[in-house]
């Protein structure tokens, strides 16, 4: 099911809280019991829930609003009937609850701090069991088949390079070439060794140009060529909309193929724009090393976090 594990686990555990229970946790398994579940009445209790939850930000927005003390306020809210002003807090002393002016020196250091602070992300190990029949992928990724450590600009709508990834994809549909030369300077600090002699992309059906253009940009700023070598060859719904592992690893299953080319052996860059999951990369890496490409370094302008 498309559903995240935490989720999963949640409404499980909240099943086994019944009475009667539908369901019962028998070692490390979770096994149903005799007993029938009544959805009436949970419809019920998650009315009640969602009442209570309403009530609850009622109150959270008045505090936002409240001008008198804040922990007489929370006090209160709690039931506490000893409430009373406490002399701490921002109310109580006539300070402001929030910095009115910031430095703009302070705002420009921040900002080349967090443009300087690419993440690295590292390569999966294991392949979700049955999750790809087509490929016929299972157990773990053997090294040469195994992406090499990646490297990501940004996290996406961040305060550094992350606005200007947003307005690149969904808004003028074209990445800026500052973005280019901040992943040129990406590369630099990264030094991935052996150093790429090629360029591909992540293929896309939906946006056929955006990450090919970004890729060709980038190769001809490194002076590497860059090769539409990975095709994708059937749709597959976005990795964002995946919610647990084995759907973002199924929902890649038998969607690329790799064309040959002369310099195919040589160690090769893999460029994306946004990435949710490190599957796309572990599937597509796999692909290129089986078709007999050198290591695969996974780099991407933003993660989706």
């Amino acid at each position: 099911m498309n559903l995240s594990r935490p989720r999963i686990e949640r409404v499980l555990k909240t099943l086994a809280v019944e009475t009667p229970a539908p369901l019962a946790r028998l070692e490390n398994r979770w096994v149903t019991t005799p007993q029938r579940y009544h959805a009436e009445r949970r419809r019920r209790l998650v009315e009640q829930l969602t009442q209570l939850r309403r009530e609850e930000q009622t109150q959270m927005d008045a505090y936002r609003r409240h001008s008198g003390c804040l922990m007489e306020f929370l006090a209160r809210a709690l039931d506490d009937p000893a409430a009373r002003r406490c002399g701490l807090c921002a109310a109580c002393q006539g300070k402001p609850d929030a910095m009115r002016t910031v430095s703009q020196t302070l705002v420009r250091e921040a900002v080349a701090f967090l443009r300087g602070a690419d993440l690295s992300f590292q390569p999966r190990g294991l392949w979700q069991a049955g999750a790809l029949p087509v490929f016929s992928w299972q157990g773990r990724i053997a090294a040469d088949r195994r992406a090499e450590e990646g490297r990501v600009l940004c996290i996406l709508g961040d305060a550094g390079w992350g606005s200007l990834v947003r307005r690149g994809k969904y808004v003028d549909g074209k990445f800026s070439s500052e973005l280019i030369e901040a992943l040129a300077a990406l590369l630099q600090r990264w030094q991935p060794s052996p150093h790429p002699t090629w360029v591909t992309c992540v293929p896309s059906l939906d946006h056929t140009v955006l990450v090919a253009d970004l890729a060709t940009r980038l190769a001809a700023r490194l002076g590497v060529p860059f090769v539409d070598a990975v095709q994708k060859v059937r749709a597959t719904r976005p990795q964002k909309e995946m919610e647990n592992s084995w759907q973002q690893a199924h929902n890649l299953d038998g969607a690329f193929r790799v064309e040959p080319w002369p310099g195919l052996a040589g160690p090769v860059l893999v460029v994306d724009d946004i990435y949710d999951s490190r599957w796309t990369f572990t599937v597509v890496a796999a692909l290129l090393r089986q078709a007999g490409s050198g290591p695969v370094f996974p780099v991407a302008l933003a993660a989706n976090r």
